[in-house]
This record gives structure tokens, C-alpha cells and sequence, in this order.
């Protein structure tokens, strides 16, 4: 009877932009212009594909080679030795006057055989250059001279004007490290937070594990790192992210903000169209490979597989697993309102939708007065439950709400249009930017839709933010689509006078198509549970966030020290002054110096810093000698960083080994105790990778404040940072309120100190070295006396949020 039911209830075909057809003339033009948009779009792809694969070389090029040979032939010479007459002899005889075609064919094969051979060899060589990392253990300011050579070598061979996926096929492999190596390492790791007795105890399974299984899981490594494109990557995100049965709401997610301290319209509707509107043309960007590969040190090119799932994508429950669908394209965004579900259209016939029709459209949403359906409300709250309740309770909901399940899931992304404000205020910039944070990590626990690849945030007074799910790709490829989406909204696409989107209103396009959910009564129950949970795990949650702007990146440059280092060894002094004891640190980098290298784990723990902490509380120890013990906590980061880039880690190392252990079933006392470890620290740096998008200089306050994510254990803390531009630097620190041992903003202002502390050792450093000349004013009573103290962060009026 359920299948009478869908038929009698079944909705005319939607056109692309939502509209109802009539049956007839329009409904075959609409086909019609379907079917021609997806030929241009795989022709498009197919042309992109081509010029990827050939790259270093070119189109152009074959012509070249193809002349070079007729040129040879009229001058009597034969540059294929012969080759060219084989070919013509193999060729089908087609008479005496088509002897010339036959030679212009075999020509051309020729040509075409000599291109590809010379395609795979620059592709063989520029793999093999993109292989040295030597210039990562180059010391800063300094380059020797076979890192020179090996730069001149890669911009002979990397080709002009590159593509996104240019550099794909002669990206090398993540190496398989030596497993006494990685053993070494891990030791080394976490001998400063392990008791001798328990260290030793480690080190004797360790021991066992080199002599009884190390070599054997190793050759099922090295066998997979020959076979597939990665050793460990598809692991990662198959184990760490699709098995996982957790809530995806705090414990996978991540979140984005929008610039901090200037907000370009207070209009929801209008800030909404033109951030919808730059975010698609990114996506039309993508899809033609118009952005340009990541380039460190401007020639060494990163892997950019992570690009291809930013959109259209839906990270599917299953009772055992997950799974992500991507389609290939989608022509619509799903919005929620005040427990509603919508679909817009993001295309008309004659393209994209202009920034003001889309305003157009959000503020119909906004204007609607409609109430939420029973239960529809808080439905979202199931993508925040435990994954097996979820792919359960689905199965329902997709025999008997298909299409609303289908329009969802199927969305270029999801759109939430927040009833609250969030933002930082004058009357309590604190307390406002912690429940902005928070705000984007949990929301109220049912107005997000987690499985989407990312949930655009649009808060009624016009503030943004991304909510976005993780398994997909890590946070530099949401941060270069984010950063692209703030400066094109608001530098490019602007606003009028009255904070609308530009351009006129189109009355004709039709009203947002409401979204109707048939839910059956079996789910209501479990709706409520999820949303009980949502909301306990969401209220547990402390966010706090917090701009320094004593100092920032220029300061840590004059002091010729990597910023991040400096930092992260910063962070150690915050969290022992927190805890009062040292922790095992995880620290994400990136390995996409190799084909679909995700990340690796840099553990700042180290032995180094351990020795500048206990320094620092030691009233005996002098400014320069603690100035010394930092230098060599800093240079120790450094080098277990380049070394985590390079494909020289432990964690993902041990992880693989431990997958094959148990696909083996051979179990390893070594191997469950690594993975059986806590992290209670869990930090990471949100890059600025398009800094030509901003003028940091002049407009200092137009930068992304970053984003960050939960902590990673109960009693734990999740840190993130971000350098606005070059005398700033925005924290975000999480927490759980039910944990005893934390307190964000107890770590927040440890942060501060630590900094100031650290930053204190290199003026009196300073002064020592120039006869005791001071740089600033004196302080003998602190030892962060001079600094240059900005009075935004202590309360300072706040810039108009309006521009």
C-alpha cells in the first residue's frame, strides 16, 4: 500500500531551478538543455584531463615535434631512423594517390609515440626531483648548492601555466619509513611523560615487536606502497573516520570563522547570496582546474586530490561503516530555517544565479511564516548521533522520505540560516566570541546537517562560519576554499549602499521548494534520543577563543625562529603551568608532498622542551640560559616537523602496521599499547594560504580569525592558532565542562603568559648582546617588560561592523 501511497502523492519533475514543468514543449527543451549542459561539462573535463595528463608538455608541443619531423623529411633527413617507413609498410594501402596521406599518417604516429615517450620521461624525472627533500632540512635563510640545483632542475621541468591536477602523475609515493626508525622515534617520543618502570616496560615490547613481528607486517607495507597510490591514506580514512561509531558533532567536525572583527553587511539574506554565490563560482573554478596547484617555496607542488570532494559530497551511515557519495555535479543548495528544510536552486538556463537572486531567495525563507512539522524540527539532531543509530533509523527515513532525504544529501552543500546573532560584541567581546565558537562546533545540536561536506552558517546579524565534516579532506583545503569565499564576497562581489547583494531582484524565479518529510512514527523516538544527546554533548563543550596581539609573526621572524615552533614549545610551558605535568602532544601536519598524502603526527613533547619548561620554573636558571634550552627545544620541533613532511613520522607508520597486524590477526603487545594512548593535548595551525587575497597591511582586519575543533580526550584540550597577519595571532582552545582537570579559559590565559614569558627572554637576550641597550621600555619586575601591547584584545573600541 506504501507503494500506491508514493504514486498517488508523486510530484510533477522539477526543473533545475526548482520550478514545476508543465508536460510538453518546456519539459523536452529542459532535456534537452540537460543533456546539452553534461556533454559541455564532460567535454570540459575530458579537454582538462588531457592537458593534465601531458603536462609538463602541451598540445602545442606535439605540433612542434610533428613540423620539427615534416621539416626533416623536405630536407631529406629521417630523425625516426627508419621507423617512419615500418609504419607506413603497416598501413592499409589505399592506391597510389594517397601515397602522400600515408606518409603524413605515419608521420603523425611517429610523432605521437617520440610525445608520449618524452611525456614519460619528464614525468619519471620531475618524479624523481619532487623525491629529494633536502631542501625541508635547509637551515632557514640558507640554501646550498644542491638545493639550488634541484630548484633550477624543477622549474626547467615543471612546465608553464599548470592546472590543478598538472603535477598529479609525477607526484612520488609516500615513502614506507625503516621500522627501527620508527620504533626509535616513538621511544624517544614519549620518554618524557612515561615513569622509568613504565618506560622500560615499553621499551621491552618494543624490543619483542622488532624481533617477532616487524618484518613481516613491513613487507605487507612495502608490498602495499608499490601497489597503491598510498600506503596508509586510504587506511586513514577508512579506520580513523568511516569505522568510527562516535557522534561526528564535536568529535570529527571542525569549524571556520568569518573575519573577526568587521562584518561587510548586517542583511542574513544578502550576506547569505553573495557567500552561496562565491562559493559556487569556486566550484566552477574547480571543475575547469582554474586554481592553481599549492606551491611550496613557489615550486614545490603539493597533492591537490583532496579538491576533488569539497562539494557535492554526503558522508552516508552505515550500521558498520560509512561511506562518502560524491555526485558529479548538483544544481541546488538545501537550506534550513527555524526547524525547515528548503531547496534552492542555484542555476537558471542562462547559468548561476546572480548574487542578488539569490538574496532574493534566502529572504523568501526568512519571510516565510510557515511552522516546522512535527518532529521536522530537530530531525537534523540524527546526524549527530552515534553512527550505527543513525544508518539504522535512515533506512526508514529513506522509504518514506526519499525525495527530502534525496534533496539533502544531494546538495551542492547545506545552508543553515540561524535565528541568533554571534560575533564579537562591545559589551562582552569575551563571553560573545566563546558562544560564536561554540555556536559553530554544536549549534543547538539539530540545526546542522553533520554527514554534508560542510554547512555554510548564516547568522542573523550577517556573521558567517563553516561547520565542516572531516573525513573527507583536512582543514588547508576547506581553509583555501573559505579563504577564496571571504575575499571574492566581500572585496569583488560587494554590497550596495543598504547592504543588499548588487545588481536587480528577479521576481520571476520561483519560491524555494519546501522540503516535505514523511516521517514514520518508529523514528520519533529516536529523534528525541538523538537530540537529547546532541544537546548534553553540546552543552558540555567550552569554547573559548581569544585574539593575542602582543605580538605575532614579525616579532618571531626578528628573532630568526619558525613562528610555529615557536609556538608549539610555547604551548608546552601553558599546559605544564596548567596541569602541572607534561602529556603526550598531537600536533596535525601535512604529508601532501607525496600522491594523496593526508597528514602525519609531529609530537612536541620532546625531551628539549621538557628540559626549557622545568627551566622556566626554575628560579636559578638565568634569562640566557633558558633563551638557549629554547633555541634547542625549537630547532628539535623543527626537525621532527620536516622530518613528519618528508614521510619520516611515527604515527601513521605505526597505524598501518597495526591495520595489517589485524587483517593478519597477529596480535602485538607493542602495538596495542601505542593505540591504546591518550592525547591530551591536540594542537593545530590553520594556514593562510592565499595571502594576495587580502592586503593585511592596510586592512589588517579583513583576514579570517581561523577555526577550530573539540578536544580529542575527555580531559583534554583541542588548540588551534592562526597568524592574522603579521602582529597577531587568534587562539581557540575547547575543552569539556565536565572534566575537573580542564578549563578553557584557564589554559587561554596561560597561553598569554607563556607568550609573554617566552617572547621576555629574547629582548633581555637582546640586550645582552647589544651592551645591554634595551629595545623598549624597561620593566625589571616582569620578564615580558617591553613588548608592544595592542589595546584591542584589553577592550579598546571596536571597529564599525559595517563597511
Amino acid at each position: 500500500m506504501a507503494e500506491a501511497r508514493q504514486a498517488a502523492g508523486f510530484r510533477r519533475s522539477l526543473t533545475s531551478d526548482g520550478a514545476e514543468a508543465e508536460p510538453g514543449g518546456p519539459v523536452l527543451q529542459e532535456i534537452y538543455l540537460s543533456g546539452l549542459r553534461s556533454w559541455k561539462r564532460h567535454l570540459s573535463r575530458f579537454w582538462n584531463d588531457f592537458l593534465t595528463g601531458v603536462f609538463p608538455a602541451s598540445p602545442l608541443s606535439w605540433l612542434f615535434l610533428f613540423s620539427a619531423i615534416q621539416l626533416a623529411w623536405f630536407l631529406q633527413l629521417d630523425p625516426s631512423l627508419g621507423l617512419t617507413e615500418k609504419i607506413k609498410e603497416l598501413l592499409p594501402d589505399w592506391g597510389g594517390q594517397h601515397h602522400r596521406l600515408r606518409g603524413l599518417l605515419a608521420a603523425a604516429l611517429f610523432a605521437s609515440c617520440l610525445w608520449g615517450a618524452l611525456i614519460f620521461t619528464l614525468h619519471v624525472a620531475l618524479r624523481l626531483l619532487l623525491s629529494y627533500h633536502g631542501w625541508l632540512l635547509e637551515p632557514h635563510g640558507a640554501m646550498s648548492s644542491p638545493t639550488k640545483t634541484w630548484l633550477a632542475l624543477v622549474r626547467i621541468f615543471s612546465g608553464r601555466h599548470p592546472m590543478l591536477f598538472s603535477y598529479q602523475r609525477s607526484l612520488p609515493r609516500q615513502p614506507v619509513p625503516s621500522v627501527q626508525d620508527t620504533v626509535r622515534k616513538y621511544l624517544e617520543s614519549v620518554r618524557p611523560v612515561l615513569s622509568d618502570e613504565d618506560f622500560d616496560w615499553t621499551a621491552g615490547l618494543a624490543q619483542e615487536f622488532l624481533r617477532l613481528q616487524a618484518s613481516l607486517l613491513q613487507w605487507y607495507l612495502r608490498l602495499k606502497s608499490w601497489w597503491a597510490s598510498n600506503y596508509v591514506s586510504d587506511w586513514w580514512e577508512e579506520f580513523v573516520y568511516l569505522r568510527s561509531r562516535n557522534s561526528l558533532m564535536v568529535n570529527s567536525n571542525y569549524y571556520m570563522m568569518d573575519f573577526l572583527y568587521v562584518t561587510p553587511t548586517p542583511v542574513q539574506a544578502a550576506r547569505a547570496g553573495n557567500a552561496v554565490h562565491a562559493l559556487l563560482l569556486y566550484r566552477h573554478r574547480l571543475n575547469r582546474q582554474e586554481i592553481l596547484p599549492t606551491l611550496l617555496m613557489g615550486m614545490r607542488p603539493l597533492c591537490s586530490a583532496q579538491y576533488e570532494r569539497i562539494f557535492n559530497t554526503t558522508r552516508i551511515p552505515g550500521v558498520q561503516k560509512d561511506h562518502i557519495r560524491h555526485l558529479q555535479d548538483s544544481r541546488h543548495v538545501a537550506v534550513f530555517h527555524r526547524g525547515r528544510f528548503f531547496r534552492v536552486g542555484t542555476h537558471s538556463q542562462s547559468g548561476l544565479l546572480s548574487p542578488r537572486a539569490l538574496e532574493q531567495q534566502f529572504q523568501r525563507i526568512l519571510d516565510d511564516p510557515s511552522p516546522a512539522c512535527p518532529h521536522e524540527e530537530h530531525l537534523a539532531a540524527l546526524t549527530a548521533a552515534p553512527r550505527d543509530m543513525w544508518a539504522q533509523v535512515r533506512r526508514s527515513l529513506e522509504s518514506q522520505a526519499e525525495d527530502a532525504l534525496e534533496a539533502v544529501e544531494g546538495a551542492a552543500f547545506f545552508v543553515s540560516l540561524d535565528s541568533e546573532p554571534a560575533g564579537l560584541t562591545r559589551e562582552d567581546p569575551a563571553a560573545s566570541l566563546d558562544a560564536y565558537a561554540h555556536a559553530l562546533l554544536a549549534g543547538n545540536g539539530h540545526d546542522r546537517w553533520y554527514d554534508k561536506s560542510f554547512t555554510l552558517i548564516v547568522f542573523s546579524n550577517g556573521k558567517l562560519g563553516l561547520s565542516v565534516e572531516h573525513s573527507w579532506a583536512d582543514c588547508p583545503t576547506s581553509g583555501h576554499m573559505w579563504e577564496f569565499t571571504l575575499a571574492t564576497e566581500c572585496f569583488q562581489l560587494g554590497y550596495s549602499v543598504d547592504g543588499h547583494c548588487k545588481g536587480p531582484p528577479d521576481p520571476s524565479l520561483p519560491q524555494p521548494q519546501r522540503l516535505h518529510w514523511d516521517l514514520p512514527d518508529k523514528i520519533h523516538r529516536s529523534i528525541s534520543l538523538a537530540l537529547r544527546a546532541a544537546k548534553t554533548l553540546s552543552g558540555d563543550i567550552d569554547c573559548h577563543v581569544f585574539p593575542f596581539s602582543h605580538f605575532g609573526k614579525s616579532f618571531i621572524r626578528r628573532c630568526h625562529l619558525s613562528s610555529n615552533s615557536f609556538l608549539q614549545v610555547a604551548l608546552q610551558l601553558a599546559h605544564f603551568r596548567d596541569r602541572g605535568r607534561f602529556c603526550l602532544t598531537y600536533e596535525s601536519t601535512m604529508t601532501r608532498l607525496f600522491l594523496e598524502g593526508r597528514t602525519e603526527t609531529v609530537r612536541p613533547c620532546t625531551r628539549e622542551a621538557c628540559l626549557f619548561v622545568r627551566a622556566m620554573a626554575d628560579k636559578e636558571k638565568t634569562d640566557p640560559q633558558c633563551l638557549a634550552l629554547f633555541r634547542l627545544a625549537v630547532d628539535k620541533h623543527q626537525a621532527l616537523l620536516k622530518a613528519a613532511m618528508s614521510g619520516q613520522g611515527v604515527d601513521r607508520h605505526l597505524f598501518a602496521l597495526y591495520i595489517v597486524s589485524q587483517f593478519l590477526h597477529r596480535q602485538s603487545p607493542f602495538l596495542d599499547q601505542v593505540h591504546s594512548e591518550q592525547w591530551q593535548l591536540a594542537t593545530s595551525q590553520i594556514p593562510v594560504q592565499q595571502t594576495h587575497l587580502f592586503d593585511v597591511h592596510n586592512y589588517p582586519d579583513y583576514v579570517s580569525s581561523g577555526g577550530g575543533f573539540g578536544p580529542v580526550d575527555d580531559h583534554g584540550y583541542g588548540v588551534s592558532y592562526i597568524f592574522m597577519g603579521d602582529d597577531a595571532i587568534t587562539f581557540h582552545i575547547s575543552s569539556k565542562k565536565s572534566s575537573a582537570k580542564t578549563d578553557s579559559h584557564r589554559l587561554g590565559q596561560h597561553i598569554e603568559d607563556a607568550l609573554l614569558d617566552v617572547a621576555s627572554l629574547f629582548q633581555e637576550g637582546q640586550r645582552l648582546k647589544r651592551g645591554r641597550r634595551g629595545l623598549g621600555q624597561e620593566d625589571s619586575g616582569s620578564r615580558c617588560g617591553s613588548l608592544p601591547c595592542h589595546t584591542r584584545g584589553s577592550g579598546a573600541p571596536m571597529p564599525s561592523t559595517n563597511v
